[in-house]
């Protein structure tokens, strides 16, 4: 078998790849791609004529068979919509077939969402957890919410413009008050990073655009009893 790479991609500015990520697109047989559209404006940004083919939620069944065999005899690139392959996208299912069938799997490091808006936030980052994608209907957000209400460490998930504002609002009623940084188009011309309260964030985004990334403070830790001042 040849070697799968894991090739991250920007997550807005073109700028931002990293110059071992554009010699392996340039070098390896084929691109796998969870957006072909938007991959193909950063392939023709750097003049990467290599083959480029889809590979998302809707076809991955499909195409992993021939994904699985164009690896027996060329290097493959494996990029998603945006960021690091394999987080939150498709591109985990074509790595788990690779390491079971024994190829190398390679990462190339780069831009993810997910550092970007922990190192911007202005909240602790010792320590986080990442929800991914909040759920879209509104009793099983709760329901995830409720279950790391307790949570002590930062938490860090992604969503969308339509349905931020109801997120903030079960984020207000089952967390709390709570300190948050809304990092919205990251790299982007438009780009935004909004730090404050819930009840701030819910005023302040009255109609979202674009794509967001939350990071929310965990739950402050109860000073012990032997922590308290004594009279």
């Amino acid at each position: 078998m040849s070697t799968l790479y894991v090739v991250a991609t920007p997550i807005g500015n073109l700028e931002d790849v990293t110059l071992r990520a554009i010699r392996v697109l340039h070098e390896v047989g084929l691109i796998a791609a969870e957006d072909t559209r938007r991959t193909k404006r950063l392939l023709s940004a750097y003049q990467i004529k290599t083959p480029l083919t889809s590979f998302h939620e809707h076809n991955k069944r499909a195409k992993l068979p021939y994904l699985l065999r164009a690896l027996e005899h060329e290097d493959v690139a494996l990029v998603s919509e945006a960021g690091m392959p394999g987080i939150n996208d498709p591109g985990y299912d074509l790595v788990l077939a690779a390491v079971d069938r024994d190829a190398k799997v390679v990462p190339v490091p780069g831009p993810s969402a997910i550092p970007a808006a922990l190192a911007v936030s202005g909240l602790t980052t010792e320590q986080f957890i990442h929800l991914g994608f909040l759920p879209r209907k509104k009793g099983a957000r709760r329901k995830l919410l409720q279950s790391i209400a307790a949570e002590p460490r930062t938490i860090v998930a992604f969503e969308t413009p339509h349905r931020l504002r109801s997120a903030l609002v079960d984020l207000g009623e089952v967390l709390g008050e709570r300190r948050l940084a809304i990092c919205r188009e990251m790299t982007k011309l438009h780009e935004e990073i909004f730090r404050g309260t819930v009840s701030q964030a819910i005023e302040h985004f009255a109609k979202p655009r674009g794509e967001f990334t939350l990071v929310i403070e965990g739950k402050a830790r109860e000073p012990r009893c032997a922590d308290r001042p004594t009279s």
